[in-house]
C-alpha cells in the first residue's frame, strides 16, 4: 500500500442506517499516511472530531493549512508514519468528499440537501469498517480519536471489538449530555433561522447561510475553551481602542476572535453537514444499547487508553470514569490519564508534553506485544 493516498471508495452494497433507511452508492473519502506492512497489523484508524476531515496531517489541500493533528501524526511523531499505516476518513454526513447532504442523490441526480437521511455515530463507524475491509485489513492496531472522534472509537469497541486491538478515546464520553445537546440545538437554530438557509436548499442559489453558520461556530467554539484560558488570552482587553465605543461595534478582543472563528469556518464547512453531524453526536449514548453500558463492553479483550483534561467542561473526566467503572467490572485492560491543563476541550489538538509522551508509551508498548 503506497503512502499518502487520497482516495474515495463507493460501497458496493447499500449501507443500512440506524434510522431504517438504506444509503445506496455511499461514498467514503479518505487519506492514508505511511505504509501498510506485510503482516497488515500496523494500521491505525484516526477518527476526526465534529469539524475535522481526512487531512489529519501534512498540508490540507482545501485550506492550505497544516492538518488538524499535525502535532501528533507524521514521521518521527507520536503516531509515527514511519512505523504505522494511518487511515483517516471524512465521516458519513461530512462535506469533504464522503456522502452527505451536499452530495448528489443517485436516485434524483440532484443534491440531497435535507433529503439526506439522518445519521448516527454507529452509521459513521459501519461505513469506516467497510473502508477498512476494502483496504484488505482484517484487524486494526488501534482506533484513536478525540471529542466526536473518541465517540467513534468507543463505537468501534462496541460494534467491532474483534476487528481492533486497542482503542484510545480522548476528551470524549459514552454519551452526549443534556448541556451539550442544548449548545448544539442553539447552533442548529441559528443556521435554520438564517433566511439564506432556504430550508436546506441553498446549493443552487447565490446565497448561503453564512450568518447562521458563523454564529453556530462561535457558540460551539466557546465550549472548546476554558474560562481561565479565555481570561489569560483575552481578558477584558479592548480590540482597537483604549475606550469603549458606546455603540455595537467590536469593542473586545474576544469578540473579534470569535467573529474570526465564525468567518473562517464558513469558508470550509457546509451548513447542512453541521446540522447532521451535531444531531448524530446528540443521539450518541452507549448506555442506551441493549443491556446498558456494562453489557456493551462486557468481556472486552480490547486494550483501552483513555485521556481527559482537567479544564474540559464539555466532556469532563467524570464521564470517562463512568465508562472505566463498567470496563473494570469485566476485567478489561484499561489505562487512564487525566492531563492537568487550563486549555479546555481543545487541549487534545495541542502539543501537550504529558499527553503526547503517555500516548507514545502506550502505543510503543503495544508495538512490542504485537511484534510489528
Amino acid at each position: 500500500m503506497n503512502s499518502n493516498i487520497e482516495e474515495k471508495i463507493v460501497l458496493k452494497e447499500s449501507l443500512k442506517l440506524d434510522s431504517g433507511s438504506n444509503l445506496v452508492n455511499c461514498e467514503i473519502a479518505f487519506k492514508t499516511y505511511g505504509k501498510l506492512n506485510k503482516k497488515k497489523n500496523n494500521a491505525i484508524f484516526i477518527c476526526h472530531a465534529l469539524t475535522g476531515d481526512q487531512f489529519c496531517t501534512e498540508k490540507n489541500p482545501i485550506t492550505n493549512k497544516r492538518g488538524w493533528w499535525s502535532v501528533l501524526v507524521g514521521p518521527g511523531k507520536v503516531i509515527d508514519t514511519n512505523i504505522f499505516f494511518v487511515i483517516c476518513s471524512n465521516v458519513l454526513g461530512g462535506c469533504m468528499g464522503s456522502s452527505g447532504p451536499s452530495s448528489i442523490n443517485p436516485k434524483t441526480n440532484r443534491v440531497f440537501g435535507m433529503n439526506f437521511p439522518v445519521i448516527t455515530i454507529g452509521d459513521m463507524v459501519r461505513a469506516q469498517e467497510k473502508l477498512v475491509q476494502s483496504l484488505g485489513i482484517n484487524k486494526l492496531f488501534a482506533v484513536i480519536g478525540g471529542s466526536m472522534g473518541g465517540m467513534q472509537a468507543l463505537e468501534w469497541a462496541v460494534s467491532f471489538p474483534h476487528k481492533v486491538d486497542s482503542v484510545v478515546p480522548i476528551a470524549a464520553s459514552y454519551r452526549h449530555s443534556a448541556q451539550n445537546i442544548a449548545f448544539h440545538e442553539i447552533g442548529r437554530q441559528a443556521i435554520m433561522a438564517d433566511p439564506d438557509w432556504f430550508n436546506g436548499n441553498y446549493y443552487n442559489k447565490k446565497k448561503y447561510p453564512k450568518r447562521g453558520l458563523s454564529v453556530a461556530r462561535m457558540i460551539a467554539h466557546i465550549t472548546y475553551l476554558s474560562e481561565s484560558a479565555l481570561q489569560r488570552k483575552f481578558g477584558r482587553n479592548l480590540q482597537n481602542s483604549k475606550f469603549f465605543s458606546f455603540d455595537f461595534k467590536t469593542d473586545f478582543q474576544i469578540e473579534s476572535y470569535l467573529q474570526h472563528q465564525g468567518i473562517s469556518f464558513v469558508e470550509r464547512f457546509d451548513a447542512n453537514s453541521y446540522l447532521y453531524i451535531t444531531k448524530a453526536m446528540d443521539y450518541f449514548d452507549l448506555s442506551q444499547k441493549k443491556g446498558g453500558l456494562s453489557e456493551s463492553l462486557k468481556d472486552s479483550k480490547l486494550k483501552f487508553c483513555f485521556f481527559t483534561f482537567t479544564s474540559d467542561w464539555l466532556f469532563p473526566t467524570s464521564e470517562t470514569k463512568t465508562i472505566i467503572k463498567s470496563l473494570n467490572k469485566s476485567d478489561a485492560k484499561v489505562s487512564f490519564v487525566e492531563i492537568k491543563t487550563d486549555k479546555g476541550h481543545d487541549a487534545f489538538l495541542l502539543d501537550d508534553p504529558e499527553f503526547h509522551s503517555t500516548l507514545r508509551g502506550f502505543l510503543y508498548g503495544q508495538i512490542k506485544k504485537n511484534r510489528i
